[in-house]
């Protein structure tokens, strides 16, 4: 392997929209966003915050939410602790609950539940309440999401938990399920064996009759080094994984280091550069933006920090970098990110990680534009959080960053993505912090869903909701 190299890339400014639109600015709508509807999935979810986050809206869920063949589906824990699944009629101000036979065992934040739809047989899948350990998994009867109006929503219609997939057993040190439905009908499922600081990604895959293990892709393996000191150990953490509708298979990703000397302070996080892969094989074999090959699947060639060409923007572990932030495609199968840090003019080491980014932290839209070059905008809406913003994209390639406590900023495609402003400041929800977004169904119709929790104290349960949004037709 040989040492990365850092790919170049624009810097843009952020700029507002002014009256010289052009043709095509005219021609297609801009970003916005219209409530349409709020409904209430549970009034007593289970609360605690824990790593600064909770277990029910942890916004690297894939999917905690989402939409098939005119229905919408949604997971969480109750104040009992019961796993339960729902669903409603696109519209519908009401939801069916079912609980799924399981428990959640700890008070931990990542022990989330994601769901996904294999499409070859029409089953839901769920899998949760994992953090570098066991898992439980259940998946429903067959068809049961081909013809939701014809068959009934009981729990009869979910299978037992199991803590295999089906009788594959894959690793005992499992964290960070996500679920990506594959452009052959097949169901993927990406995550990571190992623990945060020497962990592999990995994947599985379910073809209507079994699961198979397909193996682990990145390396945890390889020396880094700051201009403060080395780490011979890390894992890769994804932005998301996500196909594209050419059916390429983007991922941009962090890496966390292992050793602390990385860093300019110990209060700070080992998070450091965002990287870029795709795969077009679908998740076989792994090139960087240049197209070549840098990992294999299953193989002993795993995606390394020492491997070229995988840097798209390079940042020191010295900004408390976000890991698993977010991560989109555009119509024409461009990647597009949000990334977020402390920008070094507040300085050049943060030493209290939760505490700087609260106060510093801004988000960036990382894209790829039609040259092939790589362009970053500063979102101008400050943080006031440690955690994540989620990203999506309209019908017309208008961009959304979804920010913690249901805040939402957009830019037009026109503008190139440069024109960035508030457009909903979340009044009125109390949301903790992060949320969840349903990509599924911003694609089907045109309507933004937002999964979030009431911000509450100590263990008191709140309220979990959903909130609607109709974007540009």
């Amino acid at each position: 392997m040989r040492r990365r190299t850092l790919l170049t890339g624009a810097l843009a400014v952020p700029v507002l929209a002014t009256a010289g639109t052009t043709a095509r600015a005219a021609a297609t709508p801009g970003p916005s966003v219209t409530p349409a509807g709020r409904t209430t999935l549970d009034s007593r979810a289970i609360y605690f915050v824990s790593y600064d986050g909770l277990v029910n809206n942890n916004s690297f869920q894939k999917n905690g939410i989402l939409t098939h063949k005119g229905h919408q589906y949604a997971a969480w824990y109750t104040a009992d602790r019961n796993a339960v699944v729902a669903r409603r009629a696109l519209g519908a101000d009401t939801w069916q609950t079912v609980p799924v036979g399981h428990t959640l065992r700890y008070d931990d934040s990542h022990n989330v539940i994601s769901m996904g739809v294999s499409r070859t047989d029409g089953r839901l899948h769920l899998h949760m309440d994992s953090h570098s350990d066991g898992f439980t998994y259940v998946k429903s009867a067959a068809h049961l999401l081909d013809d939701p109006t014809g068959l009934s929503w009981t729990a009869s219609r979910f299978g037992a938990p199991q803590s295999t997939l089906d009788g594959l057993t894959l690793t005992p040190q499992f964290t960070y399920p996500q679920f990506v439905a594959a452009p052959n009908g097949r169901l993927q499922l990406s995550y990571r064996a190992g623990v945060s600081g020497d962990g592999r990604n990995a994947l599985a895959e379910y073809d209507g009759r079994r699961w198979t293990e397909l193996g682990e892709w990145s390396s945890s393996t390889g020396t880094y080094r700051s201009e403060h000191g080395s780490s011979t150990a890390r894992n890769m953490y994804l932005h998301g994984i996500d196909y594209d509708r050419r059916g390429r298979l983007h991922a941009f990703f962090t890496w966390r280091e292992r050793s602390g000397a990385v860093m300019c302070s110990g209060g700070g996080i080992t998070n450091h550069d965002t990287g870029y892969v795709y795969s077009d094989d679908r998740g076989r074999t792994w090139r960087n933006d240049a197209g070549t090959v840098v990992g294999t699947t299953g193989g002993a060639d795993r995606v390394s920090v020492t491997d070229d060409g995988l840097v798209v923007d390079p940042l020191s572990p010295d900004h408390s970098l976000m890991n698993q932030e977010s991560q989109s495609t555009d119509s024409a199968g461009r990647p597009h990110a949000i990334i977020s840090y402390v920008p070094g003019r507040f300085g050049r080491c943060t030493t209290d990680y939760v505490a700087d980014r609260t106060a510093h932290g801004r988000a960036f839209h990382l894209r790829k534009d039609a040259s092939g070059a790589w362009r970053k905008t500063e979102i101008p809406v400050p943080l006031n959080s440690s955690q994540r913003t989620r990203l999506v994209l309209d019908r017309y390639d208008n961009a959304y960053a979804v920010f913690p406590y249901g805040r939402i900023a957009a830019a037009s495609a026109a503008s190139g993505h440069t024109d960035w402003r508030l457009l909903y400041d979340g009044s009125g929800l109390n949301a903790f912090g992060e949320v969840l977004v349903d990509e599924t169904r911003v694609a089907r119709d045109g309507v933004l869903s937002v999964m979030y929790q009431e911000r509450s104290s100590g263990t008191t349960p709140s309220a979990l909701h959903v909130v609607d949004f109709r974007l540009p037709a």
